[in-house]
């Protein structure tokens, strides 16, 4: 059966401004870090891709690398861009990044003029596309000169190749520095994706005053802590986790006593705003407007329909974000 996408997606999605930009993103945006590779049931992948689509979610977060294998997430997507989505490619924002290694040897890895423009061909062939909407400096490269790595994001607009560029893990003095590379190069910055979460709170250090300066938008990765900041962990370590697996970031050490209490408290908090705890973690991030969109991930649909639903309650009062940092400081 043709996919024909939901005529009501736009009615309840909000929709932000990415800094100074003239290009508005989702408040909710998916991201194919998880769950879309070839280990991955194609299928599944695409129920939830759909979905969000209905949902009003228009943009679509990959790297070259993302998997497993690294390649698969972006070929499965290619694939579903293909047969579903190919009549709505104008209303969809899909970037790609890269940084980390995807090839052995000396040019497959980091942020050469080489290994970018090289990985940016690779990703569009692999997605059956002509260009991508963002393309990302997926980390900083402790040695390759700045001005090259950014010459090369410049490189792919003037090529066709990307509209936008953005940076990923590039802390509040390297940013400044992109920035005004850039701006020089007369490719603006559009967007930062750094990790952001109540509990990991480094971006408020410095990072948010120089994109909010600049004009740069930001869209959190990991807004959720890894699951952390879920129903998952409340009474410890369920057998079916991220935390439970050998691999991975989260690890089980990380679930310690003291963050299970936190977790429990703030959960309470979330059900009396009638809100799951994801949904307030949610808001939280995006509370104040200094953040243009939360990349959720997602293992099945519910999970998506349940984090688009934060759109619903995005508000705090002074009294509740008080509560909040007394917890996450306790």
């Amino acid at each position: 059966m043709v996919y024909q996408a939901a005529e009501n997606r736009y009615e309840s999605m909000k929709y932000n401004r990415s800094g100074r930009s003239g290009l508005l993103l989702p408040a909710v945006s998916l991201g194919l870090w998880h769950n879309f590779g070839g280990v991955d049931t194609y299928e599944n992948g695409r129920v939830m891709l759909r979905r969000a689509f209905d949902l009003g979610i228009t943009h679509f977060d990959l790297a070259n690398n993302y998997g497993p294998p690294p390649g698969s997430a972006e070929e499965m997507f290619g694939r579903i861009l293909k047969t579903d989505f190919a009549p709505y490619r104008d209303e969809m924002i899909i970037s790609t990044k890269a940084g980390y290694t995807m090839w052995p040897g000396p040019y497959g890895d980091w942020g050469s003029r080489k290994y970018l423009l090289s990985s940016l061909d690779q990703s569009l062939k692999r997605m059956g596309l002509d260009y991508v909407d963002i393309f990302y400096s997926h980390r900083p490269d402790p040695n390759t000169p700045i001005e090259e790595t950014m010459a090369a994001l410049d490189s792919v607009v003037r090529q066709g190749k990307a509209l936008y560029v953005g940076i990923s893990n590039y802390s509040a003095e390297q940013t400044a520095a992109a920035i005004k590379i850039l701006n020089q190069l007369g490719t603006p910055l559009l967007i930062h994706q750094p990790k952001y979460s109540m509990f990991n709170r480094w971006i408020e250090d410095g990072l948010q005053d120089v994109l909010q300066e600049n004009g740069v938008g930001s869209i959190a990765f990991s807004p959720l802590a890894q699951g952390l900041l879920t129903n998952k962990y409340l009474t410890g370590i369920p057998a079916d986790s991220r935390a439970a697996r050998p691999t991975g970031f989260l690890r089980e050490e990380h679930v310690t006593a003291e963050v299970v209490e936190r977790v429990q408290k703030l959960n309470k908090m979330a059900v009396e705003r009638g809100q799951s705890l994801s949904q307030m973690a949610l808001a939280w991030v995006l509370r104040g407007g200094k953040v243009t969109s939360v990349l959720i991930g997602a293992s099945k649909v519910s999970q998506i329909e349940e984090n688009v639903a934060v759109i619903n309650n995005l508000e705090f009062t002074e009294e509740e974000l008080a509560m909040i940092e007394d917890i996450l400081k306790s």
